[in-house]
């Protein structure tokens, strides 16, 4: 089980089951939110348990952002599906996981070079998104 929470602790969260390597996304709305790329892991919305209150914030009609709306700290995003992504850097510790990829690459900041080693892809990238340790 993997921790984490927001810079003021006002928010808590516990994830009981397997993550999905971290993603990163350059995508406009992640630049925005967080001033870069987002970094981010997933898992199963059953197995995110979370202590605190999250406010949500909807950046488009399939996309939902949560943060503390006491110190702003990124969290959460989610959409369709049946996981809900987590900014890695909220995570108390990472154990194994690596980022496994870049999703978005065409809209990357000008002020910024992607590293190579790791894929690539110029838009999404559902093999990269929806991929999870311990599922083939």
């Amino acid at each position: 089980m993997l921790e984490g929470g927001c810079l003021c602790g006002a928010v808590r969260y516990a994830v009981s089951g397997e993550l999905r390597p971290i993603i990163a996304c350059h995508c406009a709305q992640c630049r925005k939110t967080s001033g870069y790329h987002v970094a981010a892991t997933s898992c199963a919305r059953e197995h995110l348990e979370v202590d605190g209150e999250v406010s949500w914030y909807r950046s488009s009609e399939t996309a939902q952002r949560g943060f503390c709306g006491i110190c702003g700290s990124n969290l959460f995003w989610t959409g369709p599906g049946t996981h809900t992504s987590i900014f890695a850097g909220t995570l108390d510790e990472t154990g194994d996981l690596k980022i496994a990829g870049h999703i978005f690459c065409a809209d990357k900041g000008d002020y910024y070079e992607i590293p190579d080693g790791v894929p690539k892809a110029e838009q999404d990238d559902p093999a990269l998104t929806t991929q999870v340790q311990g599922e083939s």
